[in-house]
């Protein structure tokens, strides 16, 4: 990590050297206060994150903390040893949700690089990391691999490094942490307003998820706030002017909460996230941009309970168009005859969630 007298630039590719071991300062007590500002930017419904009765009765001791907001603070402990320098964060897998998290709550993150990939052209180089956040009991409540793009100190020098890692295609149903105390006896549709099962899900149906929510400028700032999530990317506008885009782009992380509570509508009953098998954010998200979501089943994990299952879901987020009503397709051919993301296309997330069976 370069200093400038007692301050750092953060870490470049260069020093991300595979196997590299980093606990990260400054560990977070997730509060109400989190709670609630993060409802606020997300507009997020899903009882069991607001509803202490609704939780209680489900066996939790309260309402639990949002997984996806355990995700961005135990990502956002992570930036500025690993990303604060990057130019993209590209993908994720293995995203293994663990214990439930509760107000009051202390989080901290370890992270691991796992290898790198020097771009061809010697500017930058991708680098593959996993990161562990446990709580204060040292209990494992994530872990997470996610390669990130990041910039070199000297563009000019090639290293020629290339270890990058395989990853899984899927998180396995044995590794699915379904939390002991949940008892989905008491669930009440009524509270969530679902409709939907377990059983009344198809591989291959698609739902759209009608509603469209525009990013402004002043939330998505607040949300990586909240994250403490201080990537350049996302907050220094007179760094940015000269670069690809020249603006600030959205945290991808909050384009994946966005969607993720625009998935409400149609999946209701879902009771928590148990893995992201896989995640790609493939083109950029700005202020003012409009995002729309549609999830397609690909397919139901039977957990050999009588009480639940779970489902593999592909979350996908389009901006500026809306999939229900416009020629918006996950992929279109090139020119040069290859298969890409449709332009509006800014999220593809395989992700797995528990819900509960039909009584």
């Amino acid at each position: 990590m370069t200093a400038v007298g007692k301050a750092t630039t953060g870490n470049y590719f260069e020093d991300l050297v595979t196997g590299l071991e980093v606990e990260h300062a400054v560990p977070r007590t997730v509060t109400e206060g989190d709670q609630s500002l993060y409802i606020a930017l997300t507009a997020g419904r899903y009882p069991l994150h607001c509803d202490a009765e609704f939780a209680r009765g489900l066996g939790f001791r309260r309402e639990t903390v949002n997984d996806l907001l355990v995700f961005h603070i135990v990502f956002g402990n992570t930036v500025p040893d690993i990303s604060l320098n990057a130019i993209a964060n590209l993908g994720y897998a293995d995203v293994r949700f663990g214990c439930p998290v509760y107000p009051g709550d202390t989080l901290r993150s370890h992270t691991t690089v796992l290898g790198r990939r020097e771009s061809r052209s010697g500017g930058t180089g991708a680098v593959w990391v996993r990161t562990v956040g446990r709580n204060q009991r040292g209990e494992e409540v994530l872990s997470f691999v996610r390669w990130v793009l990041l910039a070199k100190r000297e563009p000019d020098v090639m290293a020629g490094v290339d270890d990058a890692p395989a990853t899984p295609e899927a998180v396995a149903a044995a590794d699915l942490v379904v939390p002991p105390e949940l008892d989905l006896g008491a669930f009440d549709p009524v509270v969530t307003g679902g409709r939907a099962w377990w059983e009344d899900y198809e591989a291959g149906e698609r739902i759209h998820h009608v509603e469209g929510v525009a990013i402004e400028e002043a939330e998505h700032q607040m949300a990586a706030r909240l994250y403490q999530n201080t990537a350049r990317a996302h907050f220094n506008a007179h760094a940015l002017t000269g670069s690809r885009f020249g603006r600030r782009v959205v945290y991808g992380g909050h384009v994946i909460s966005v969607a993720r509570e625009l998935s409400f509508n149609g999946l209701e009953n879902a009771v928590r996230v148990l893995a992201f098998n896989g995640g790609t954010h493939s083109g950029p998200t700005f202020a003012g941009d409009t995002v729309y979501a549609w999830t397609d089943v690909i397919g139901c994990i039977d957990l050999a309970r009588s009480d639940a299952g779970a489902l593999r879901l592909r979350l996908v987020a389009a901006k500026n168009a809306d999939p229900a009503t416009e020629d918006v397709t996950l992929r279109v051919r090139g020119e040069d005859g290859r298969q890409r993301y449709h332009p509006s296309v800014v999220l593809d997330l395989d992700y797995t969630v528990l819900m509960p069976r039909a009584r």
